[in-house]
């Protein structure tokens, strides 16, 4: 049965596909950066929620489900979203460079790298996209 976004399974369920990816781990092979999410509650979703990634050369070295952010006071990227605009990209609805374009998902860091990686981005969204079959 696959994990409902959001929830921890879910986040687990990226990291071991992050992890397993062949295209990704080619594509992200030079990405060196963190990820703290925030997602503002909306909808079904309640609560402000947090979770973070480490990736690095092509791997997810690391997960977290709602951290603290003082856990992780600089990491490369903080993006932060309404819980409809995630979701929306997360099913392919919203295109993610367009919403970070359109504010819809705001980027704290490197907007330069940031589009110097684009395909690492587009990637990184593919591989979410893929283990996100269910939608809280």
């Amino acid at each position: 049965m696959p994990a409902i976004f959001p929830s921890e399974e879910w986040l687990k369920d990226l990291e071991a596909k992050l992890n397993s990816d062949a295209r990704y781990g080619e594509v992200a092979k030079n990405w060196e950066g963190d990820l703290f999410f925030h997602i503002e509650p909306e909808g079904n979703l309640r609560e402000k929620l947090t979770f973070y990634l480490d990736l690095w050369h092509g791997k997810c070295r690391k997960v977290e489900y709602n951290p603290q952010p003082q856990a992780h006071p600089n990491p490369v990227f903080t993006l932060s979203a309404s819980y409809s605009n995630i979701t929306a990209v997360l099913t392919g609805k919203l295109n993610p460079m367009t919403a970070m374009m359109t504010s819809k998902l705001k980027v704290k860091g490197s907007m330069g790298y940031m589009m110097r990686n684009v395909p690492t981005v587009l990637d990184f969204v593919r591989v979410a996209q893929e283990v996100t079959k269910e939608i809280l």
